[in-house]
């Protein structure tokens, strides 16, 4: 049954996203466009999106347990840090270039082939490039 319901929101999440045409890059780069031809469409998606967050949280705050799981799982960290800010802006960055992220650069593998490898390959090798960085700083320490 989780695993139904994991398939679910996937498929709800990505008919979301192609909906409200955050799978087209286009979009995301002319809401980032200010001082051109801006598309303010992106602030309804993330309008919708919090709100539906927020209805979560108050739906989470009113039972004692989750349905499919023993225990809820939430994060405990608040603290904002170095790793924070730099991996938020790195994040910011490669949104702003590719008009991607990794939901919707995943959609990319359909709509645009080309542009969904090289924006996979990208993410991939970021994340590789993260994790042996972090393993290297770790053995420093």
């Amino acid at each position: 049954m989780s695993l139904l319901i994991t398939l679910l929101s996937g498929i709800f999440f990505g008919l979301g996203l192609a909906y409200s045409e955050m799978t087209n890059p286009a979009v995301v780069l002319g809401f980032l466009d200010i001082t051109g031809n801006w598309n303010p469409s992106l602030i309804f998606v993330m309008g919708g999106a919090i709100t539906i967050g927020l209805m979560g949280y108050l739906i989470r705050n009113r039972m004692s347990r989750p349905w499919l799981a023993l225990k809820w799982a939430i994060p405990t960290r608040r603290d904002i840090d170095a790793p924070l800010i730099k991996g938020s802006i790195l994040f910011g960055i490669g949104w702003g270039l590719s008009g991607y992220c990794p939901g919707p650069g995943l959609t990319a593998l359909v709509n645009n082939p080309y542009e969904g490898i090289v924006f996979i390959v990208a993410l991939i090798a970021g994340s590789a490039l993260f994790q042996y960085q972090s393993k290297n700083t770790t053995k420093l320490q």
